[in-house]
């Protein structure tokens, strides 16, 4: 059985500790896009941590995390984190790396923060891990696959015709230094011995896994705004967020997902640029923004401050709907118990009509938040281990949200702890 873990929103959902709690009773754990460019943040008894290629499943004995192939592979920053694991005392996971996988190179991270530094205020606020580089090379065939680090031939080649291309848009767009042929080579050489001991045909080992009854996990990074297609484009990422990607990804047949969980925050938060209909300024966001989260809402790889705003249900249901929910989680529910009444977007008003259906880029612009007002709770629920047990303010609030949105939520976080989630009978 394949189950499917990914964001509804813009990321930063809480994905990680969703996963994290289902991992648990799960034989593998697979990441199937993205990059070292957005994290899962994780808190355990090992201690807390900030996950941005490694499955949420490495802290399972029992489990083995894969990379799959739709993953931009940052081989120093994987090791790193995989160092980091070890310096904490969490036992060594089983990883397995797809050989179909492709590098992201140093000139990639390079030419992301050109780019960005050339559009200035126009920037897309991009983390500067080279991912829109690395999957334009990708797209463009002048991308290196892990398994091409192992011939010299091959990977001269290559190398040899992405460092003509690279060096003619450094010296006449960015006006930058030019990339060392040999330089690079080198770096290769030694990154192809640091993933050696992972690489793996993980399409096969997955479908081999489904014959044998196994229970997969697919960990999804970011959300459906932030997907190159159905998102608000163009502020969004390189790669799929969608569940129905977890198949290419992955190297699995889509037939083999049978439940998609689309993780909500309670309330709406974003990093970088883009329309963000239901966003709160000042005072009023600054103080969601500190209450937030577990130690507020900043972004798990950047740092960076993340914009907040109401629950945004329009986009929520959207969301959904495009990720094919068969079942949604409600996360970061706690913070909210400091407000009297709580907005939630339930429209937006387009040139002067209403519709509850999410728009395209061009028209979102134009989009006022519709609210509907509802009590708050005015309590802390933190520490409550039955959802039957929340204000019934709150629960009132979990049951419109998931008439708004149309999906089952089943499981409703109050806390950041793995085990800080309640389970909920559905509504609908």
């Amino acid at each position: 059985m394949v189950r499917a873990i990914v964001g509804a929103n813009w990321g930063d959902e809480g994905k990680g500790k969703i996963t994290d709690m289902l991992a648990e009773s799960s034989d593998i754990v697979v990441r199937f896009q993205g990059g070292a460019n957005a994290g899962h943040t994780i808190i355990n008894h090992y201690g807390r941590f900030s996950l941005h290629l490694l499955p949420s499943g490495v802290f399972y004995e029992h489990t083995t995390s894969v990379l799959g192939n739709g993953v931009a592979l940052d081989i120093p920053k994987l090791i790193e984190e995989l160092a980091a694991l070890e310096e904490a005392g969490v036992p060594k996971p089983k990883l397995l790396v797809s050989d179909r996988a492709q590098v992201v190179l140093p000139c990639h991270k390079l030419l992301d923060s050109y780019e960005e530094e050339r559009l200035g205020g126009k920037s897309y606020g991009s983390t500067r891990s080279g991912i829109a580089p690395f999957f334009s090379d990708k797209f463009a065939k002048i991308g290196i696959q892990t398994n091409e680090l192992f011939s010299e031939e091959i990977l001269e080649e290559r190398i040899a015709k992405l460092v003509e291309i690279k060096n003619s848009l450094l010296k006449t767009l960015y006006g930058k230094p030019l990339l060392d042929r040999e330089e690079l080579l080198i770096e290769l050489r030694k990154e192809r011995e640091l993933i050696r001991p992972y690489l793996s045909d993980c399409s096969r080992f997955l479908r081999k896994a489904l014959r044998e009854g196994k229970t997969v996990l697919l960990e999804g990074q970011l959300g459906t705004m932030k997907d190159p297609d159905h998102g608000i484009y163009p502020m969004v990422t390189s790669s799929s967020t969608l569940a129905a990607y977890g198949a290419v990804g992955a190297g699995i047949p889509p037939y083999e997902i049978r439940d998609i969980i689309a993780v909500t925050k309670a309330y709406s938060s974003a990093v970088g640029a883009g329309e963000f209909v239901s966003e709160l300024f000042g005072e009023e966001a600054e103080e969601l923004r500190k209450r937030g989260g577990d130690k507020g809402e900043y972004g798990a790889t950047t740092g960076r401050p993340r914009r907040v705003g109401w629950y945004d249900a329009v986009a929520s249901r959207y969301g959904c709907e495009l990720q094919g929910a068969t079942e949604a989680a409600l996360t970061v529910l706690d913070p909210l118990g400091y407000l009297p009444e709580i907005k939630v977007c339930t429209a937006y008003e387009i040139d002067g009509s209403q519709t509850k259906d999410f728009p395209v880029s061009a028209k979102l612009g134009r989009a006022k938040p519709v609210y509907t007002v509802l009590p708050g709770w005015g309590s802390d629920i933190r520490g409550i281990q039955s959802y039957d047990a929340l204000p019934e303010a709150c629960r009132a609030y979990v049951d419109f949200i998931e008439k708004e949105i149309g999906v089952p939520i089943t499981m409703v976080s109050n806390g950041p702890g793995r085990h800080e989630i309640l389970k909920r009978t559905p509504r609908l």
